[in-house]
């Protein structure tokens, strides 16, 4: 690089091409890249060496600016490596769930247009199914492995040793797409939306004036890198800010990541911390009695104090002590024991969190906050600040994101960071961006005095019942999740009908070990689903959410249904939001019967 580069701030570039470089001159000898343990561990100097390596490789294949690339990999160094050389080219990688049939990856990758497709062995049945299908798929290029229809990675990378990195770095525009987000496709085939580098790079600048991360932060990469919460916060933001990557390729595993990592920033969704709470509370209820009561009181008072913080009342000097004791006796161990001890923001989003879980974790010292965006919003849109925080909304609009409502609540965005536009769909493209360049969500939404957002739930998927009365599906379905640990999915049915109902999955890993704990002999899914001791279980879970709810929102009957969802299944997208129509046509029967 020439002298002068290591001055400038990677976030100040114009694209990622050049931030990339900007951080690999800043930072060469830290560490970019690793996995657990440290059996890999890459440095940026490393990283860039690589990413040169192939992109020259790459070019000799044909990828040219403009053109796309396909990539299935699970979360593992090899991404950065393989996202980055295509980057570097201008051209547009883009990310491929892992649960996607042939079918499904035959139509993203033809809707992309891409030629080439990186993967591994693990997905290779899939990708090569597909390509029966791709007459255009030139090539196939494997990470690990071999096979006689594919290109190894390692035979492209620095096949083209002469090749001018440099330049076509210095080519790459702000305009260029930098990556295609396949949306969930809840309501119809995915739409690609189209990221620029202006927009992404709107989007990480905007996070420093939100947090406040310390230098050399660390996150871990553990989420769907074809979802835009992998993309922005564990790829984009560590290109501009220099933060160290830890890749966790099965996102069972995270917790565990946790303690080894001690990230300063950690994204997930409502379930993981529905789970850690459920788990926290098993853990302080197997404490010998004296220490149990001890255990409860402390969380009961902080709590409180929590509560009182966030009415803006005062917290008597009394309480105040007392939760700071419990802070250095208890509270302080288990941030340490779980790995949040050295956290400067931790974030929820993707569905409504229940307020007690939120309450529980910022009263042991866990600040989780609700944050909310899009695809088409390169994930930003509004996010509590970390220093002012308010449970039961997602913030104010981040710094250059304007929101406003529209006269039905619908949520509106205008701003650098929303996309260029979906793919070879103008027609869904003039209906998402209006003429003034306000993108129109499909969330509804409403702001309270302090002008903190709070989003009620999908415009399509309000519930209007028999009587009118407009119902927010999500927000009754996140309490069913969070009164029982045995519930994992719920769908609630109500549209149209004198009351609501639910479909209930049982947890694939609680439900098992709950069986077992109480001398139940059949501990498969399909035969739980049957057993009346758990139904009682389950019931006891549906009532203590119904004390929650409003009358008219309350489940009066509900159905256990054998077996489990899976992501990218029948009821739930790769994304694991609910499939509702889907769902409905599937369960009709089952359905008709609670209204029987």
């Amino acid at each position: 690089m020439e002298s002068g580069t290591a001055a400038k701030r990677a976030i100040d570039a114009g694209t990622f091409a050049e931030a990339f470089r900007i951080t690999a001159a800043n930072r060469e000898n830290e560490i970019f890249v690793r996995t657990k343990g440290d059996d890999v561990a890459l440095t940026w100097r490393e990283v860039r060496e690589r990413v040169d390596a192939l992109a020259g490789g790459l070019a000799k294949l044909g990828l040219a600016r403009g053109q796309s690339m396909a990539i299935l990999l699970t979360n593992r160094p090899e991404f950065h490596i393989a996202d980055l050389a295509a980057v570097t080219l201008g051209a547009t990688p883009f990310s491929i769930y892992m649960t996607y049939s042939p079918e499904q990856i035959q139509y993203v990758v033809s809707d992309a247009e891409a030629r080439i497709l990186v993967t591994e062995p693990s997905f290779l049945p899939q990708v090569l199914e597909a390509r029966k299908s791709l007459p255009d798929l030139e090539h196939v290029m494997l990470v690990d492995g071999e096979h006689p229809d594919c290109l190894r990675l390692d035979e492209v990378e620095g096949s083209n040793p002469d090749f001018d990195v440099e330049a076509a770095a210095a080519a790459v525009q702000p305009d260029d797409v930098l990556t295609l987000i396949y949306t969930s496709g809840t309501t119809g085939p995915p739409k690609g939306v189209q990221i620029a580098h202006r927009n992404m790079m709107a989007g990480v600048r905007s996070t420093e004036d939100i947090i406040h991360f310390p230098d050399g932060s660390r996150v871990i990469s553990w989420l769907p890198a074809a979802h835009i919460a992998e993309r922005a916060a564990h790829h984009y933001l560590p290109i501009g800010y220099g933060f160290q990557v830890t890749c966790c390729p099965n996102p069972r595993d995270v917790m565990a990541y946790l303690p080894d990592v001690r990230p300063q920033w950690f994204f997930a969704v409502p379930r993981i911390w529905e789970k850690l709470k459920a788990g926290l509370e098993t853990m302080l209820a197997g404490l010998p009695d004296e220490q149990r009561a001890g255990a409860q009181a402390a969380v009961d008072a902080a709590i409180e104090k929590v509560r009182l913080e966030q009415r803006g009342e005062p917290v008597p000097d009394e309480l105040a002590e007392k939760v700071r004791q419990a802070d250095e006796q208890l509270f302080s161990g288990l941030r340490a024991h779980l790995g949040f001890d050295q956290i400067a923001a931790v974030n929820v989003g993707a569905a409504p969190t229940p307020l007690e879980v939120l309450e529980y974790f910022h009263a042991i010292g866990i600040p989780v906050s609700e944050l909310w965006g899009m695809s088409e919003t390169c994930g930003s849109g509004a996010c509590n600040p970390p220093d002012r925080i308010k449970l039961g909304t997602v913030g104010p609009p981040a710094p250059g994101v304007e929101i406003k409502l529209a006269d039905d609540g619908e949520v509106l965005v205008r701003s650098e960071v929303v996309m260029v536009g979906y793919r070879n769909m103008p027609d869904r493209t003039a209906e998402a961006l209006d003429a003034d360049g306000w993108l129109h969500t499909g969330d509804i939404g409403e702001f309270d005095e302090d002008g903190y957002l709070k989003i009620v739930d999908r415009k399509k998927e309000i519930i209007i019942n028999k009587a009118g009365k407009n119902m927010s599906p999500a927000y009754i379905e996140s309490h069913l999740k969070s009164s029982s640990s045995l519930i994992g999915q719920a769908a609630v049915i109500g549209d149209g009908r004198s009351y609501n109902t639910a479909l209930i999955v049982l947890d694939p890993d609680f439900a098992p070990a709950w069986a077992a704990q109480n001398g139940l002999e059949g501990t498969s899914l399909e035969e739980l689903a049957r057993d009346d001791k758990l139904r009682a279980a389950i019931q006891e879970g549906v009532d203590a959410a119904n004390a929650k709810l409003a009358r008219v929102e309350q489940i009066k009957k509900f159905h256990i249904v054998p077996g489990d969802w899976q992501p990218g299944g029948d009821e739930l997208t790769p994304t694991m939001k609910l499939k509702r129509k889907p769902i409905d046509r599937k369960y009709a029967e089952e359905i008709e019967t609670m209204y029987a």
